[in-house]
């Protein structure tokens, strides 16, 4: 959708936004912008560490190797039950 969008496209765009703002509003629109990039970009990266503490704390040991059964083992419980 955005990717037909050339350099004429995004100067109509600015220019759009400089009628519709004002040039005394827009330093405080692009400051608040700002802050909310930031914010965001800390709330994912919190995000993510949260999410590889949590892999790494379940992540279980090696599991040790499970014993054989023999055919005798089994037929020896089914015979007690």
């Amino acid at each position: 959708m955005l990717g037909n969008l050339n350099g004429w496209h995004l100067v109509i765009i600015l220019v759009v936004i400089l009628l519709l703002f004002g040039a005394t509003r827009l330093p405080a629109l692009s400051k608040s912008l700002g802050q909310s990039m930031r914010i965001f970009r800390s709330e994912t990266k919190a995000m993510k560490d949260d999410d590889a503490k949590a892999e790494s704390q379940a992540a279980p040991a090696a599991p040790a190797p499970a014993a054989p059964v023999s055919s005798d083992a089994t037929s020896n419980t089914d015979a007690k039950s």
